[in-house]
């Protein structure tokens, strides 16, 4: 055993990590809500109020990461690796940004309609962001809460596969209906960003299960 692995069972852990991974994880629901407001409004006004809110949101998301990384930097021993912990902190980061990226799109784009698809896969994309939350949640206890985060990250695998089959739905019925070319342009560059930000969102919870490995 070397002196990291008996420091780690005899000096304290530094807690104060988990309210920020917890505040993380609920800003995130918060932006992926106004998101799928978003996607149900027909109303440009109503998407660049919107817009505006979830900017505010990712600049949040953007403090609360900067306080993590300070955190990290400050703290002797941590809750669970130190390359985790950054891992995790930049895979939500990168999902507030993809979706600030989608409303952002929206707002540039102003698409003649919302198609049906996008707003399956922003539903698609709360609630993986709330199967994100439920496991962050667990996270200061992962032994004692080993299941419940397998479950969550199983559940946002299932919720990835579902958006990359109505992705491609998406494609199909843009190029088959689509006659447009500056349209389909925008309603394809739209479709990939939502795809990504699930994909993204299973990113978080490759890192939530590589946690688990090493720490339950």
């Amino acid at each position: 055993m070397n002196i990291d692995s008996i420091l780690k069972i005899f000096v304290p852990k530094d807690r104060s990590f988990f309210p920020l991974f917890e505040s993380d994880a609920e800003n995130l629901v918060k932006a992926s809500v106004k998101l799928k407001e978003l996607m149900l409004s027909e109303d440009p006004n109503e998407h660049d109020r919107l817009n505006k809110e979830i900017k505010d949101i990712e600049h949040i998301g953007d403090e609360i990461t900067n306080k993590t990384y300070e955190q990290l930097n400050k703290s002797f021993i941590t809750p669970f690796d130190r390359e985790d912990i950054h891992e995790l902190t930049a895979n939500i980061d990168d999902v507030v940004d993809s979706i600030n990226g989608i409303s952002r799109r929206i707002c540039l784009y102003k698409p003649k309609k919302i198609m049906p698809v996008y707003i399956e896969m922003t539903k698609l994309i709360h609630k993986a962001a709330i199967e994100i939350k439920n496991a962050v949640d667990c996270l200061n206890e992962p032994a004692a809460n080993k299941n419940k985060i397998s479950s969550a990250c199983d559940r946002v695998k299932e919720i990835e596969h579902r958006a990359d089959e109505l992705y491609f739905e998406g494609v199909s019925q843009l190029f088959e209906n689509e006659t447009d070319p500056k349209e389909l342009l925008k309603n394809n560059k739209i479709l990939e960003i939502l795809e990504r930000c699930v994909d993204e969102e299973e990113d978080v919870t490759d890192t939530l299960k590589t946690i688990l490995i090493k720490m339950a």
